[in-house]
């Protein structure tokens, strides 16, 4: 792991000072992605109160460029214009120029994408938005290039014509941008009385999930797998939303799309096939081209989809995927303090994907002739190349299959396939390494402690577990105020900054529930309470329900919004709903439930009208549902039908369930145990809304547990 970081900071040092000039205000950040900008002949600054007095007093509009470490065209954007100092000359003297990284401000980068996305009827990264002193929007796009091309006008001449505006029709744009600032407060309610499903409403709440599998229908690709044309993304979200229509109405063809969706994925160059681990997404419709950054919250969402799959199929193949996904972040992701890196970018000696290509010609070198045309064979590497010259290593079916067409034992040919990629993976591993953001992030952390606390449970790995350990440590010491309060980011060995958000809070939350259950350690609970407190204080909407994104001592921004969509990432909103249902069922807090409800019933509209813009929160529909079992087990934690009695509980796909435990002689410092006595080796309560069946002494609860995991409702 040393190697590795050691090349990491090579490569990402070689690419800050590859273009050395006067460093500005940038130097002194701790993103990355902003350091990476601190040598443009560009007087940047961060957000911040220098920056916006600054704007108001020599009443000059702001330029707002927002991006992340690992954004290739981010990238491109500041070499081909950044790097200008003709640019930077017109900036100067016209603009107060603030870099931001979304990844430390979703809040600015939710707000003012909604304004992009208003303005242009599209959104991405670089984003590039043109504010008043008073923050107001009045002009914005992503990407602009350096000279006219495609429809789109050179930067340095929109930013002359900005400028000019500016000075000639100022009413002209104090119009606009008071006009931008409504519509961008109006696309951000959301209408309580187009919600749906409060306690008792069943039939309407279940229609809603029948309408979201009706919906991923008609978007699915049936040859490909996933959802809609390219480029295509993941979709985890929708996934395992699928998964749980599929349980409870019996839907095979929802299984179905579940199934050939991560086959696809797993088999195509999105999938890094040496490395482990998931690309951000696939240019082409058939997962062969990857847009090749690494993100943490991608492989924490795809090996939770992948972890749940394996649950329902059985197949070995999901969990292959799900162990290599994980050993991919204990590798490469993974901070001396156990805490989780942010991204891994895509280019290296700015080429995008040359770290992850092969030519055949290296292929027959590292491997020689005869492996060489067998790996070959298997993994689509040509002289040709299958993308810009070079391969993209993948696979055009699964082994198990490929054996068959070969002569060869199918436990052989794994074998030696394994030695092929081992040979190949360690010589790549001397490559010069893509950059890496090494950002500590409280929400995607979150995330990612929950993958591998529930991987520890599952595939019965108490090193997963133990991973999952340390990163809630760092975030619940280093990452976390005095009075409770959760900071949002940190680097290295810098203080951790700024107020953490929605996210940070609900993720958390969930994850901590998601490692009581691996673990049965009473302090998880208790701080997830801790954090549902805060979530109460700081970010609930007493008017009509839902949680804000940002607390209530935060900067005032232009809007303050709910971060209703669940998008590459859940929306705080639906995951602070799942896990207050959870602690609900843990605690007996009708409180909690009763938050959490409310919540639902504000989003039913979106839930209805955009099922995939709302996959976690259909999720979340789905739990509170239920019915949920309320399982309390008692016994010694070394007692082998103990041990028998929680496999059965975590297998096969329950996903409406929570589970509690402690030994004979212990209270479990959890509401769900109070007075669970033992009646024998182990003694199995299951309860429904805090009223329990007779206890199930010894491992006669086999036959009742099984009971669980047939399909509900036909």
């Amino acid at each position: 792991m040393a190697l590795h970081r050691e090349r990491y900071a090579a490569s990402a040092t070689s690419a800050y000072h590859s273009r050395m000039t006067q460093p500005n205000r940038l130097l002194h950040e701790t993103s990355p992605y902003l350091k990476q900008h601190a040598h443009n002949p560009v007087d940047w600054f961060p957000w911040g109160e220098e920056a916006l007095r600054q704007a108001k007093e020599l009443d000059r509009p702001i330029f707002l460029s927002i991006g992340y470490s690992a954004c290739h065209w981010c990238h491109v954007m500041e070499h081909e214009s950044f790097e200008d100092p003709a640019v930077g000359k017109i900036l100067g003297e016209h603009f107060i120029s603030i870099k931001v990284d979304r990844e430390e401000r979703p809040d600015l980068d939710q707000i003012y994408m909604t304004a992009v996305q208003l303005l242009t009827q599209h959104g991405g990264w670089p984003m590039s938005v043109f504010l008043t002193p008073d923050l107001k929007p009045f002009y914005g796009g992503t990407y602009f290039p350096p000279t006219d091309r495609h429809g789109l006008p050179a930067f340095k001449n929109l930013v002359a014509a900005l400028a000019d505006a500016w000075k000639n029709r100022r009413a002209e744009i104090d119009s606009s941008s008071a006009n931008i600032v409504n519509a961008v407060q109006e696309s951000m309610r959301l209408d309580p009385a187009a919600g749906a499903p409060q306690t008792g409403e069943r039939v309407f709440a279940e229609a809603l999930l029948r309408n979201a599998g009706h919906s991923l229908q008609r978007a699915f690709d049936t040859v490909h797998g996933g959802f809609g044309r390219a480029p295509k993304f993941p979709h985890p979200m929708e996934l395992r939303l699928l998964l749980r229509i599929a349980k409870r109405f019996g839907d095979d063809s929802a299984l179905e799309m579940v199934t050939k969706s991560l086959d696809q994925m797993a088999l195509g160059g999105i999938y890094d096939q040496l490395g482990g681990g998931f690309h951000r997404y696939s240019t082409d419709e058939r997962w062969l081209a990857p847009h090749f950054e690494k993100m943490l919250y991608d492989n924490a969402l795809l090996s939770m989809a992948y972890l749940e799959a394996y649950l329902v199929t059985g197949n070995d193949f999901y969990r292959a995927i799900v162990e290599e996904t994980l050993a991919y972040v204990l590798r490469e992701m993974t901070s001396p303090d156990g805490a989780f890196y942010s991204t891994q970018d895509a280019d290296s000696e700015g080429v995008e994907g040359k770290f992850f290509v092969w030519t055949l010609a290296e292929i027959q070198t590292v491997l020689g002739p005869d492996d060489a045309k067998f790996f070959a064979s298997i993994y689509d590497v040509t002289a040709a190349g299958n993308w810009e010259g070079h391969n993209i290593l993948h696979l055009s079916r699964p082994l198990d299959i490929e054996g068959k067409m070969l002569p060869m034992p199918i436990d052989d040919l794994k074998a030696r396939v394994q030695r092929c990629k081992d040979k190949l993976f360690a010589v790549r591993s001397q490559r010069i390494w893509p950059g890496r953001d090494e950002k500590i992030l409280t929400a995607w952390n979150a995330l990612m402690i929950a993958s591998f606390a529930k991987a520890a449970q599952v595939l019965e790995k108490p090193e997963y577990a133990q991973a999952a350990t340390r990163a809630a440590d760092f975030l619940l010491t280093r990452m976390r105020r005095a009075d409770g309060r959760l900071f949002r980011t940190t680097l290295g060995a810098a203080p951790p900054k700024l107020n953490g958000y929605l996210e940070d809070y609900a993720y958390l939350a969930d994850a901590l529930v998601t490692l009581y259950e691996a673990t049965f350690e009473p302090r998880w609970i208790a701080s997830a309470l801790q954090l549902s407190d805060i979530l109460f204080t700081q970010f609930w909407d007493e008017a009509d329900g839902g949680f804000y994104f940002t607390s209530r001592d935060h900067e005032m921004l232009i809007a303050r919004n709910k971060d209703p969509h669940d998008n590459a990432t859940p929306s705080g909103n639906s995951m602070a709903v799942i896990a207050l249902l959870r602690l609900a069922k843990l605690t007996g807090d009708a409180h909690l439930a009763e938050m959490a409800e409310r919540t639902l019933h504000l989003f039913g509209g979106l839930m209805g009208r955009s099922p995939m813009a709302a996959g976690q929160m259909l999720n979340a529909l789905d739990f509170h549902l239920g019915p949920v079992k309320e399982i309390a087990v008692v016994g010694d934690a070394k007692n082998a039908e103990v041990i028998e009695v929680l496999r059965l509980l975590r297998r096969p796909f329950r996903p409406n369930q929570v589970v509690a435990w402690k030994a004979k002689d212990g209270d479990g410092g959890v509401s769900l145990l109070k007075d669970r006595v033992a009646l024998g080796e182990v003694t199995t309560y299951v309860c429904e809304k805090f009223a329990c069946q007779a206890p199930i002494v010894g491992a006669k609860a086999k036959a009742l547990i099984a009971a669980f995991s047939e399909p509900r409702t036909k």
